[in-house]
Formats: C-alpha cells, sequence, structure tokens
C-alpha cells in the first residue's frame, strides 16, 4: 500500500469511528443479506459485541498500516483462530464487499473512487493474509 492510500483509509474511517456501532449493525445487516449462510456463523453470539470487537479490529489494522512486520502477524494469527469458527477462503470475498458497500453507504460522496480503490486494496492485503493464517493452520493439524 501506498502512504497516500493509508492516508486515505485513515481519513475516511475517523468520520465513521463515532458511529462505530452504527456501522458494524450495517456491515452485519450487509453481510447477511448478500450471503445468509453465514449467519450461522455467529451462533448465538451477541453481535452488538461481535461489531465492536470488528471496530477495534478495523482501527487495529489501520493504524498499523504503515507497519507491515507489526500487522501481518496479528493478521496471520486472526486467520488462524478463524478457521475454527467455519471460516473458509470463499467467505472474505463477501465480506469484503460487504464492508466496501457498508463504507461507500456510510462515507457518501466521500466514498471516491480513489478512496475505493484504498480500501480495496487494504481488503486485499488483509483477506490475502489471513487465508494464508488460516491456511497454514489446516495444514498443520
Amino acid at each position: 500500500m501506498t502512504p497516500h492510500q493509508i492516508q486515505l483509509i485513515r481519513s475516511s474511517f475517523e468520520p465513521l469511528k463515532p458511529l462505530a456501532a452504527t456501522v458494524a449493525e450495517a456491515f452485519y445487516t450487509q453481510l447477511f443479506t448478500r450471503d445468509p449462510a453465514l449467519r450461522a456463523l455467529f451462533r448465538g453470539g451477541d453481535m452488538a459485541e461481535q461489531g465492536e470487537r470488528l471496530m477495534q479490529m478495523l482501527s487495529a489494522a489501520i493504524e498499523l498500516l504503515d507497519r507491515p512486520g507489526a500487522l501481518m502477524p496479528v493478521l496471520l494469527r486472526l486467520g488462524q483462530r478463524h478457521v475454527g469458527y467455519g471460516v473458509v477462503d470463499a467467505h472474505y470475498d463477501s465480506v469484503g464487499a460487504a464492508l466496501l458497500d457498508t463504507l461507500a453507504a456510510g462515507l457518501g460522496d466521500g466514498f471516491t473512487v480513489e478512496v475505493r480503490e484504498a480500501w480495496t486494496t487494504m481488503y486485499g492485503v488483509v483477506a490475502r493474509t489471513m487465508m494464508e493464517g488460516a491456511n497454514s493452520a489446516v495444514l498443520a493439524a
């Protein structure tokens, strides 16, 4: 990711932080509408708590974007943990699309083509690294 893309992500995420619960709820609505089968992965879980964890993870990842040496091990471990939840590689496409749709709705005109490309690039790094972690966990099992 370029420094400019990192800045675009950080600046576009900033206005969403005070709306974290609403953003998370919108994300899960998008996700379950797009891929209803994913709802089963959240067996009886508190979705408000899950949304809080999602927003914390996003904030932490965004904070570390310019420090890949610190970010990548976190994402690898996150991917390993998600295997236990039943997440498979195909789910990452649904999550990415739901994230972009949520950002587009939340940022409105601020979700420019350039901002969208930056978020798409970031999510690609996150998803690929988490899948790498997940695949290493499966191979080790």
